[in-house]
């Protein structure tokens, strides 16, 4: 399985693409998207960039699934509003291409890497860099969108068992795991 992780924001987006096999984990590939070339005021086109960017993503590393990090209101409305939208262009990227989409929280995402939900960015780049095995700490927003992937990777395993105990027991339980949602 190869999983894209995405880190979502207007001025920085963060990609991480992770192959499982098993319980191993291998690195494939990180980045960015920026947008911050472009006017501020320039909504329109900044999210067309990061439309178009997932989407080179997608087409280059072929992810047969993604996870993204659910954004919570923060103390300003309108960052959380533009933020909102840039997710919700990323999300429509990933639809578009047929790739299932899981959505976590941060401090989901930060205790399936760090083992606690107040872990630092540093703890979190420097996490991903053992758990990968990689030579160096990712930027900050490349380490996010691999925890994702990596937190999917742990996460998809037991929303596969839960989907196996379903179809065995003929009751559904998908209303009431809440832990990572899944489209």
């Amino acid at each position: 399985m190869r999983i894209l992780g995405i880190d979502p924001g207007l001025r920085t987006t963060g990609f991480g693409v992770v192959d499982v096999q098993g319980a191993a984990l291998a690195y494939v590939a990180s980045g960015t998207i920026s947008t911050q070339h472009l006017d501020t005021r320039a909504l329109p086109e900044r999210l067309k960039v990061l439309f178009d960017g997932i989407g080179e993503v997608v087409q280059r590393y072929q992810p047969t699934c993604a996870s993204i990090e659910i954004v919570f209101v923060n103390v300003n409305p309108q960052s959380t509003l533009l933020l909102g939208q840039a997710r919700g262009a990323l999300i429509t990227a990933l639809v578009t291409a047929n790739l299932p989409v899981a959505e976590y929280t941060a401090l989901q995402m930060k205790q399936a890497v760090a083992g606690h939900g107040r872990a630092q960015k540093e703890q979190i780049q420097e996490m991903v860099k053992r758990l990968l095995t990689l030579p160096g700490l990712p930027g900050p927003d490349a380490a996010d969108a691999l925890g994702l992937a990596i937190t999917h990777a742990h996460a998809g395993k037991a929303m596969a068992r839960l989907a196996a105990a379903e179809s065995l027991g003929g009751t559904t339980t998908t209303a009431s795991y809440r832990a990572g949602r899944s489209r």
